[in-house]
């Protein structure tokens, strides 16, 4: 069940929240790298969110990428906890670790998790089950949330993936709108952030973010959606959403100029994702 705004912080403007003061206030130390966290097939079936991660198979390799497991499980779990703090939205826990799970698309336990993402998509291949079980859940009620994928060569390969999973003739790639709801849940996103990984930043000592240099010069943010509208795949491109999440306890200065926009737009995601 989605709730109103749970702290006054995040009512503030986004550069607000920016600023030295603020972001002193809400840095701190993210959780450590575990192995894959599966779901347990006995576990009774919970109402609150859960971040559940694709693990998929790789048939190209991206620079700075590592497949499934970009931003895992740090950006898993930091945004779990910031989704519960800055909101009234509870989150699932385990004892007191949030549940964030990876799971496959063959799983049984894939219609448990009405909001799945993946990250690094510019290296996926499906085979035609996947296919088959990706188009189901999305049809059926499902929302899909890529990111972290850069420049023209893992946009075609993504590109072409998807489109054998949703037929890009009834189901058209569009860009999301400013006025769009998902723009608008709780934050404004008046423009989509880019955000690079934090290699990127310090290799390129903090003066560019485009990763792919003029090829990735725009992060864009587009969509698929079913024929009433919902949005059923969300694809930030040219970006690293998640990045802002999983790296927010190494670098204050990355966490200072990256989490906060990083978080806004999830939140916005996720809110929508749960009330569509």
């Amino acid at each position: 069940m989605i709730g109103d705004v749970g702290t006054d912080a995040l009512t503030a403007p986004i550069a607000e929240l920016s600023s030295p003061k603020t972001a002193a206030q809400y840095w701190r130390r993210g959780g450590r790298r575990t192995p894959a966290r599966y779901p347990d097939p006995k576990a009774p079936i919970d109402s609150s969110f859960v971040f559940a991660r694709i693990q998929y198979t790789s048939v190209r390799g991206e620079p700075l990428g590592t497949g499934w497991t970009t931003d895992y499980p740090d950006g898993d779990v930091n945004f779990m906890r910031r989704f519960e703090e800055f909101t009234t939205s509870p989150i699932s826990w385990d004892g007191s670790y949030p549940n964030h799970v990876v799971i496959t698309l063959y799983d049984e336990e894939l219609f448990k998790y009405p909001f799945i993402f993946m990250s690094d998509v510019g290296t996926v291949g499906l085979d035609n089950v996947e296919v088959e079980r990706l188009r189901e859940y999305l049809l059926r009620g499902g929302f899909l949330w890529v990111d972290d994928f850069w420049g023209w060569q893992a946009w075609d390969q993504w590109r072409f993936e998807i489109g054998r999973v949703l037929s890009p003739s009834q189901y058209p790639i569009l860009d999301v709108p400013v006025d769009h709801p998902i723009r608008q849940m709780l934050y404004s996103i008046d423009e989509i952030p880019q955000i690079p990984s934090i290699q990127w930043y310090r290799r390129s000592g903090g003066y560019t973010t485009s990763e792919r240099g003029s090829e990735s010069a725009t992060p864009h943010l587009r969509s698929i959606s079913d024929e009433n509208g919902r949005i059923m795949v969300l694809m930030s491109h040219n970006t690293d959403i998640a990045d802002g999440w999983e790296r927010e306890n190494e670098d204050f200065d990355f966490f200072s100029r990256f989490s906060f926009p990083a978080y806004a737009v999830g939140i916005n995601v996720v809110l929508y994702a749960s009330s569509h």
